[in-house]
């Protein structure tokens, strides 16, 4: 569910309409079409959009930026919410910087940096007002449409995000994303305990959603409670072997109940994982 119309995308980055119509027929963007066969833009659009703008007042050849946004597009981050990623390209390199820690590319001149939640507090009217209009329509919407939409709020309203997965849990109480989304939404405000049933619910339903487990993990362990942490994080792997995260947390835990042959076992894992990227 795409939210944002080529003049919103022109009015949130000072671009022309012409602009953004080009840029949406590069390749390198994923729009939609709503009435009118008229391009509707997701929030990754608009990360994407406003790193070509920002390349292109380098003078970087096209060819280049071209390139940079195929690979940025790869590297965003998945199932998790982009308002606290830095955007930058440092020579060659996409650097792209969870968590707010300071960016310090290695090598490199700086070439563009940007921190996306701010390009979310300009985009947030734009994505309430879409939310008003599918309120209007909350009879047409599936779960799945009020999934789509969810995870294209997070990053700007995040308030609406939770109230969108309640409605798609709603309308499907068998939605695993939407129970591991709501509950990722809750524990980041605090409500831990009621993130680790969202995070249960979604295991009832597939028992081999790596994300659900390794969440649920991640509460637990805010909790205090490190066995069950650690259960959580073994099932993640149990479903996806090449979850390096949670072979670390893993390691780190082990390592904390003094089973060291564990933890060197997991961060091995953990390390080779990372080193294969």
């Amino acid at each position: 569910m795409k939210t944002y119309t080529s003049r919103d995308v022109a009015d949130i980055l000072g671009m022309t309409v012409r602009e953004v119509q080009v840029h949406g027929r590069a390749g390198y963007l994923s729009p939609d079409r709503g009435p009118g066969n008229r391009y509707r833009f997701s929030f990754q659009d608009l990360i994407l959009l406003r790193t070509a703008k920002g390349l292109t007042r380098a003078n970087l050849p096209p060819a280049r930026i071209r390139s940079v946004l195929r690979k940025l597009r790869g590297e965003l981050p998945r199932g998790r919410s982009l308002s606290e990623v830095r955007v930058g390209v440092a020579g060659d390199e996409i650097v792209v910087n969870e968590g707010g820690a300071a960016w310090s590319p290695e090598s490199g001149q700086i070439v563009f940096d940007f921190a996306v939640a701010d390009l979310a507090k300009s985009a947030a009217p734009f994505a309430r007002r879409g939310v008003e209009s599918a309120r209007k329509a909350d009879h047409a919407r599936s779960a799945d449409d009020w999934f789509d939409l969810g995870t294209e709020l997070e990053a700007t309203a995040p308030n609406e995000a939770r109230d969108a997965y309640r409605r798609a849990l709603e309308l499907n109480p068998a939605h695993a994303d939407a129970h591991v989304n709501l509950g990722r939404l809750l524990q980041e405000e605090g409500a831990t305990q009621a993130a680790v049933e969202q995070y249960r619910a979604a295991l009832e339903t597939d028992a081999r959603h790596a994300t659900a487990a390794f969440n649920l993990g991640s509460a637990l362990e805010a909790l205090g409670r490190r066995r069950e942490a650690i259960a959580a994080y073994q099932k993640a792997i149990a479903a996806d072997p090449d979850f390096a995260d949670a072979h670390y947390n893993l390691s780190r835990l082990y390592e904390r109940s003094g089973k060291k042959q564990a933890a060197i076992r997991h961060l091995a894992r953990y390390k080779a994982l990372v080193d294969n990227r």
